[in-house]
């Protein structure tokens, strides 16, 4: 009598499929030669990490740049681990980042013939291979309790011996089948083990797509494959996934080295061909002068939400991301001035083998990058989004007039080089508030005017006097403008040639750019604003008039 059989029929009776069948239900993919079927398996336990970000980043980019399929499965098996509505939070945010899967998971819905995409709805799968591997002797039941365990570890760590479930240790691995099924029928608790043979004394050479070729100590572990609760646990789920989806490169932390053994161990039992493996480089933080990876107790950047909440645009961060991936991707941008992703072409061979440090300094650099070559259509519209979430005033300020917040922003846009005030959105209503004329009165009531301490106050007031009086050629072009401004500053002792102020400054009650600076402090309470004359365009005549009047009373 066949026990190992009869004893999978009974813990399985109602598994009538082989793996033969889910060969057929789930065909290798018809793709061309190359391409790449990655994925982003992320567990629902809260916030998209900044590192998971990385990880679907290069996933995302490995299946775009080689024609393949980039798909999202869902890997909820750690059930004391969910956090209730992060699965959708996780697929909303990557939606925020651009990154769309192919197929897989998606929310609400599942895409695609290789699902369910979800683990908790793949239990049949599951127990399909698992009843496979007990009859062919791959996997047997275990009746160690907790307490059992406990003492296992104590005893081996006390005898400085590698702690877990193997060799001498693996208790029940050669009970006879026909015990085995005995004891479940008592109704002893039991998991599922995977029959390892290996041994931790030798090596397996394997290859990674970052790291090169390696040797890695060889698993003798009889990991857990299958709970009591059920679910199968992740280093086995993983491998059958990756399998029936057809997965043939899999990113994912470096921390995940330490387990390759284990998995190949399970591709080749299974008879499976293994995908190929690229281990990431964590992102690590500097601490005290101490580098270590970043955090999610301890770092607000590790959370994507910090970004997001922020107002960074979250293509800023996945470009800086991608100065992380690959180390001549800053020599792309330099040579291109082109910030589209999908025009480079990345490469697993080009990422560092060392964490990447995380640059707050460098992440603002390209952040001003991506938001300067915005138009202001697209700035404007991306601005009012994210003050609809995050920020209330800004969102006031907009509604006001959305024309005209459209035209603030498109000061100096259109230029060769544009300027770069803004780093990420919450930058832009600090910095245009004084537009809002109730908004300037209350600046001015906090700020100090920082006129030029060299000029006299009494200069200051003829001067705001007569270019109030001679009027502002607001409605004629910016040459005209500054004639105008000029021809008033001459008569109040400002030399308006500075070749000739150079020559003695001491001479002169100042120079034309003194006198830009007054107007500018008049009207924005700033010394440094974009193009004057723009700003005053936009305020408009009867405005620009009063605020003259304002400072005239408060100086």
């Amino acid at each position: 009598m066949d026990y190992r059989k009869e004893l999978a029929d009974y813990i399985f009776p109602n598994i009538t499929e082989s793996i033969e069948d889910l060969e057929k239900r789930y065909p290798e993919r018809n793709l061309k030669e190359g391409a790449k079927v990655t994925r982003f398996a992320p567990s629902p336990t809260g916030f998209l990490h900044t590192g998971s970000l990385f990880t679907s980043l290069v996933a995302y980019k490995m299946a775009k740049d080689s024609g393949g399929i980039f798909y999202l499965r869902l890997e909820d098996t750690d059930t004391k681990r969910e956090v209730e509505g992060s699965a959708l939070l996780l697929i909303k945010q990557l939606h925020e980042f651009g990154i769309e899967a192919d197929e897989g998971y998606l929310g609400n819905e599942e895409k695609g013939i290789y699902g369910p995409y979800v683990q908790s709805k793949r239990k049949t799968i599951y127990e399909t291979v698992i009843k496979d591997m007990l009859i062919k002797g791959l996997a047997y039941p275990c009746f160690l309790s907790e307490e059992d365990l406990k003492e296992l570890r104590e005893e081996q760590t006390k005898n400085k011996e590698i702690t877990g479930v193997y060799g001498k240790y693996a208790k029940y691995r050669d009970l006879a089948p026909e015990k085995a099924l005995e004891m479940i029928k008592s109704g002893l608790a039991y998991v599922i083990r995977f029959k390892s043979s290996g041994n931790h004394l030798n090596k397996i050479k394997c290859h990674d797509e970052i790291r090169g070729d390696l040797e890695l100590t060889e698993n003798d572990q009889d990991i857990v494959i299958y709970k009591s609760d059920g679910l199968p646990t992740y280093h086995f789920a993983h491998v059958v996934d990756d399998h029936f989806m057809r997965t043939n490169l899999v990113t994912r932390g470096e921390e995940w080295l330490s387990s390759l053994p284990i998995h190949l161990e399970l591709f080749k039992a299974l008879g499976f061909k293994a995908p190929k493996y690229a281990h990431l480089p964590v992102i690590m933080k500097l601490d005290n002068g101490n580098r270590r990876k970043l955090s999610k107790r301890k770092d607000k950047e590790a959370s994507v939400d910090f970004f997001l909440e922020s107002g960074f645009e979250p293509h800023a961060l996945l470009v800086y991301l991608m100065t992380i991936v690959n180390s001549n991707y800053e020599d792309f941008i330099v040579t291109s001035k082109d910030y589209d992703l999908g025009h480079f072409k990345m490469s697993l061979k080009k990422m560092s083998l060392d964490g990447a440090l995380f640059d707050n300094a460098k992440l603002e650099f390209y952040a001003k990058e991506v938001l300067s070559k915005m138009n202001k259509d697209e700035i404007s519209f991306k601005a009012t989004e994210w003050a609809k979430v995050y920020s209330p005033e800004l969102l006031s300020f907009i509604e006001k007039d959305p024309a005209r917040f459209k035209e603030i922003l498109n000061i100096e846009r259109e230029k060769k080089n544009p300027r770069k005030d803004y780093a990420k959105y919450s930058d832009i209503y600090p910095v245009i508030r004084f537009f809002d004329h109730d908004e300037y009165l209350k600046m001015l009531e906090e700020t100090k005017l920082e006129f030029n301490e060299n000029i006299f106050i009494e200069t200051i007031k003829n001067f705001l006097k007569l270019y109030k009086d001679k009027g502002f050629a607001l409605d004629l072009d910016e040459n005209t403008w500054f004639t105008n401004v000029k021809e008033v500053a001459s008569k109040v002792g400002f030399c308006t040639d500075n070749k000739l102020y150079k020559e003695d400054p001491s001479k002169w009650a100042g120079n034309t750019n003194d006198a830009c600076e007054i107007i500018r402090v008049a009207m924005t309470l700033r010394k440094v604003t974009p193009n004057l004359f723009a700003i005053m365009k936009i305020l408009g005549e009867e405005e620009v008039k009063n605020r003259i009047e304002i400072i005239q009373n408060k100086i």
